[in-house]
């Protein structure tokens, strides 16, 4: 599976670290992706969402 949201398709994105002495080093921040069971269209799906669409309650999780 991609390192991606299904709900809302959040993926990493890439930055810097940034040290005291400004040594600059690229890095990259991941999403906090949870492998859920949804209920979509009738059917049950094991698919990975991000936590704030989680919390939001843009998925209805299967039981």
């Amino acid at each position: 599976m991609p390192m991606e949201c299904y709900v809302c398709h959040k993926a990493p994105v890439f930055g810097h670290t940034i040290s005291h002495a400004h040594n600059v080093r690229s890095r990259k921040f991941y999403p906090n992706l949870q492998s859920v069971r949804i209920l979509e269209k009738g059917s049950v799906k094991r698919v990975r969402v991000c936590t704030r669409c989680l919390r939001s309650g843009k998925v209805q999780k299967a039981v």
